[in-house]
């Protein structure tokens, strides 16, 4: 990977994707990227990581990792986990999840804090600042109030900030990217880094490409909370991430929110 040299002095990354496959690859390359973060939504840490595994290469390092849905449907609360050591569900109380990864090795990221009904609020991140390496303060779902908030919000924490592409769509990907002032050969790494706050700077793309590609993100949360919603939860049986899969421990069922 280009950016996990020993010469390099930065790793270009996208700290959150959702889509992965052979094309989303090719563009994260051509973005000059060096890494990216890919956290879909409703799947076992085991199949995201061998599909990580699966689309990392020489070039690009993609690493896996885990955006929980925390609490009730009508008090969501996001969690972002970088590389998590074992499997966490969905759908468990927020102090719950924070609970198990505080002894794991991972990097935990406050996503779109205060966006919709979908983020920490600024109060949850204060009570886990000490947990909470970076906060999000901008991705192409936002609005620019969104932006501006979530910008407050990071100030008042004192933590790090980063921004992602928070691709839904395959051609989102690369849209917006972390430049971290380290070197970064593998997960571990990126961890590392993420969690020991090393300097960074922040690009994301503008023009009106990119503000159609943001509206088009924007849109798509219609399509998630309703026809997806419907076919994972009624038509698709229980999903890989509910605390009642038998593949997750069974203390974790009597905590499910849902």
């Amino acid at each position: 990977m280009s950016g996990g040299t020993a010469g390099d002095r930065v790793t270009r990354v996208d700290l959150h994707v959702k889509v992965l496959d052979d094309y989303v690859v090719e563009r994260a390359k051509a973005a000059g990227l060096d890494a990216l973060v890919y956290a879909p939504h409703f799947e076992h840490i085991d199949t995201v990581r061998e599909r990580a595994a699966r689309h990392s290469d020489d070039d690009l390092l993609v690493v896996p990792a885990r955006e929980y849905f925390t609490g009730t449907w009508a008090d969501r609360k996001h969690v972002l986990a970088v590389d998590p050591d074992y499997p966490v569900p969905d759908f468990l109380p927020l102090d719950v999840t924070m609970a198990e990864l505080e002894d794991q090795h991972t990097a935990v990221l406050a996503p779109h804090p205060e966006f919709l009904t979908l983020s920490m609020d600024e109060t949850d991140i204060e009570t886990y600042a000490d947990r909470i390496d970076a906060v999000e303060v901008y991705n192409p779902k936002h609005w620019p109030w969104d932006n501006e908030r979530a910008r407050e919000i990071a100030r008042e924490s004192g933590l790090p900030t980063f921004i992602s592409s928070y691709a839904h769509f395959r051609r989102t990907v690369g849209e917006a990217w972390v430049e971290l002032e380290r070197p970064v050969a593998d997960a571990d790494d990126l961890v590392d880094a993420l969690r020991d706050g090393v300097g960074r700077r922040m690009f994301r793309c503008k023009g009106l490409t990119h503000t159609l590609k943001c509206r088009a993100e924007f849109a798509h949360l219609g399509w998630e909370n309703s026809w997806d919603k419907f076919e994972r939860v009624v038509l698709s049986g229980l999903e890989p991430t509910n605390p009642n899969n038998p593949r997750y421990p069974d203390r974790f069922a009597d905590l499910n929110s849902y």
